[in-house]
């Protein structure tokens, strides 16, 4: 939780010095990242929207990866094709993140139907589920209907996990739905659901636990509904200052982060102390900024790599554009290294 804290602070400050184009700020979410991520398998596959690094983090996305993503170096492993913090990961089990919101929500009830065709055709595979991370503005979208939907109806393993932070970027809660939350829409679809305190993390990993051998045991959708407080600025586009009082914000951070909870709960079992949190502080603080400075470094991805990965076989276009594109570079003595 404090490597995350770490993370998003120096990255956060780097795109406020020009360094990186955008960044997402994960403060006052980390025990939803954590509690839920130490809850699933290795199997399981995540569908996330764009404030969840720390589930892709705990199953082993290195600093580096991180700032290699952000920084769109030669290393990225989405080759610089992608915005910072629209991180993915094939071998981790981690769909890449895509900026329109809700679209991941159908796309996991999908990989959620997979599973339960793979389960009935092959008993001795493990089983595995889809977990779709969404906030509470997108479950103002057609997706999380139509997903919620075709999930009960099909009877798909899967958890809708929607964090609910208090704010659609701009839009508070109360002026969103008239309703009692997220959580009081699942019973009309059939499904089971439950609301637990998004900052805290044992509390998360229990609810997920269970809804995770629920979604096995019944082959059908579990939905969650977590309830935390963003305590950061939407994105580095947005000022949330504009949109919500500063008492507000420093209350959230007085009472309810989830890193300053889950410290007072190691310091009251005697597990650690002022000292011990200070050394892991300085230590991850000086593996990000290492991380950084290496990414930073780092040469861009090679021009060839735009045109690739799409198609198996480049189609016309896409060679008449590389043509056009390498024509114009010669043509006006552009470098590209």
């Amino acid at each position: 939780m404090i490597r995350l804290r770490k993370l998003d602070t120096i990255l956060h400050n780097a795109q406020r010095q020009g360094r990186i184009s955008f960044y997402m700020t994960q403060h006052g979410e980390e025990a939803i990242h954590f509690g839920s991520a130490s809850a699933l398998r290795p199997q399981d596959v995540i569908l996330a929207q764009y404030r969840e690094a720390g589930l892709l983090m705990w199953r082993g996305f290195t600093l580096e990866q991180f700032c290699n993503q952000c920084f769109g170096t030669d290393l990225d492993l989405g080759k610089g094709r992608q915005m910072p913090i629209h991180y993915g990961s094939r071998a981790l089990n981690y769909q890449t993140i895509s900026s329109p919101l809700g679209t991941q929500i159908t796309q996991a009830v999908g990989v959620a139907y997979k599973f339960k065709l793979d389960a009935l055709s092959n008993k001795e595979k493990e089983a595995a589920i889809s977990i779709v991370y969404f906030g509470d503005g997108a479950a103002s979208t057609v997706d999380f209907h139509s997903g919620c939907n075709f999930a009960a109806t099909l009877r798909c393993p899967m958890i809708f996990f929607c964090r609910n932070n208090g704010y659609a970027i701009s839009t508070p809660v109360k002026e969103q739905y008239a309703g009692d939350g997220i959580i009081s829409r699942a019973p009309g679809y059939g499904m089971a659901a439950i609301r637990v305190d998004g900052n805290d993390i044992f509390a998360v990993h229990a609810a997920v636990s269970e809804a995770r051998k629920v979604a096995i045991e019944t082959s059908g959708p579990v939905m969650i509904e977590a309830m935390t407080y963003r305590s950061g600025h939407h994105s580095t586009s947005d000022d949330s200052s504009r949109y919500r009082p500063s008492e507000e914000v420093q209350k959230a951070n007085d009472v309810s982060d989830p890193i300053v909870r889950f410290e007072r709960f190691l310091h009251n079992v005697g597990w650690m102390d002022t000292n011990s949190k200070a050394s892991i502080e300085d230590e991850e603080r000086v593996s990000v900024l290492r991380a950084m400075e290496s990414a930073e470094c780092r040469p861009k991805p090679k021009l060839d790599t735009m045109f690739t990965d799409v198609y198996y076989e480049k189609p016309t276009n896409l060679v008449r554009q590389e043509e056009e594109l390498l024509q114009h570079l010669k043509r006006h003595n552009i470098p590209y290294e």
